[in-house]
């Protein structure tokens, strides 16, 4: 089915893979990938899409809810881990948590948080990066130029303005499936 992903992804929709390509080597097997920015559903299906054309294994984490009977099963099969929202619980730590015992687990979030155009990113990803000690991978979602492009691994340090001025300097002139969100 490789085949089938790669002719879809290059030819039917004329997308490219751009940068470290090769982030799926043994020593990145755990990650905290970011992909920015995000504006559309659409951005789910050309990330699945991807990560059977590179042929790794991505997580992401959803609500509880969206893990029971009919859909729980499709959203466990394509890399989905339950998180309980409700309150009063530190949802980095369980998020962390999520690394350990594991093998692999390579984790994307979208740091906006929304569909929606924000102003400021939200900073779970970056910490959770911290607390479960992994790198953070940049990945674009150039609906533009249909590109994705993937940074070399970034440990974050302890100059939070610093590397989220990097992080962003990363998704410069990148333009979502909706623009006016980008």
């Amino acid at each position: 089915m490789r085949w089938l992903a790669k002719w879809i992804y290059y030819n039917l929709l004329g997308w490219k893979l751009v940068g470290n390509t090769n982030f799926s080597k043994d020593t990145l097997k755990k990650v905290v990938i970011i992909a920015v920015p995000h504006t559309s559903w659409h951005d789910f299906y050309i990330g699945i899409l991807l990560r059977k054309v590179v042929g790794i294994k991505t997580n992401f984490v959803a609500k509880k809810e969206l893990f029971k009977w009919p859909f729980g099963w499709y959203f466990r099969a394509v890399g989905g881990a339950a998180l309980d929202r409700t309150s009063g619980q530190n949802k980095v730590e369980a998020i962390a948590k999520l690394f350990e015992g594991k093998d692999e687990f390579r984790l994307a979030l979208a740091p906006e948080g929304t569909r929606k155009k924000v102003e400021h990113w939200k900073t779970g990803f970056y910490y959770i990066a911290k607390t479960a000690n992994v790198p953070i991978i940049m990945f674009t979602l150039d609906f533009k130029n249909k590109q994705n492009k993937v940074s070399e691994p970034f440990y974050p340090t302890d100059d939070v303005d610093a590397d989220f001025k990097f992080m962003k300097a990363f998704y410069k002139g990148v333009i979502g499936k909706k623009p006016e969100y980008s």
